[in-house]
């Protein structure tokens, strides 16, 4: 028997258009983006690259200075810079997808955070499975993304 889905995953028809970056950080490619922190249809495609613009914004902003030395050094994008490979891909890459990608997520759970999460539905169910990684969760690791990325500890500790 076929099933009825009033929210197909991607909110329709999937935007396969980048999000376009600077040049130098890498684009952000939204279905790859939708699969990687498991966003049903309940996110539209306008609001996700919503959230995901504000949030390459936000992450550009924090490492303006690894940016800044790159460019000093010739790199032209990040993935230029000599760096460790996983999966054939530059980690510092891999940190940077990672932060916007948690960035969008913490804003997009923010959004959605005034509905009805008491799970009195089947859809309910899955909202509250969207929403039971909090945006705490997903700014921390955001901010852990992001001091891999600059090569920082992920915990600063100062004696007073």
């Amino acid at each position: 028997m076929p099933s009825f889905s009033a929210n197909p995953p991607g909110g329709g028809t999937p935007q396969s258009i980048p999000v376009t970056n600077d040049g130098f950080f890498p684009d952000i490619d939204l279905i790859a983006m939708r699969d990687a922190i498991r966003l049903d249809g309940t996110v539209t495609d306008t609001r996700l690259r919503d959230a995901t613009v504000a949030a390459i914004i936000h992450v550009n902003g924090e490492v303006r200075s690894l940016k800044a030395s790159a460019t000093s050094a010739g790199n032209t994008r990040l993935a230029d810079i000599l760096a460790d490979q996983v999966d054939g891909k530059s980690i510092l890459v891999a940190h940077y997808l990672r932060a916007v990608y948690c960035t969008a997520k913490a804003d997009l759970i923010e959004r959605y955070a005034d509905y009805d999460t008491t799970a009195t539905s089947l859809d309910d169910k899955k909202l509250v499975g969207f929403l039971g990684n909090g945006p705490d969760e997903q700014r921390r690791n955001a901010q852990w993304a992001i001091s891999d990325l600059l090569g920082r500890h992920h915990v600063t500790v100062e004696l007073i």
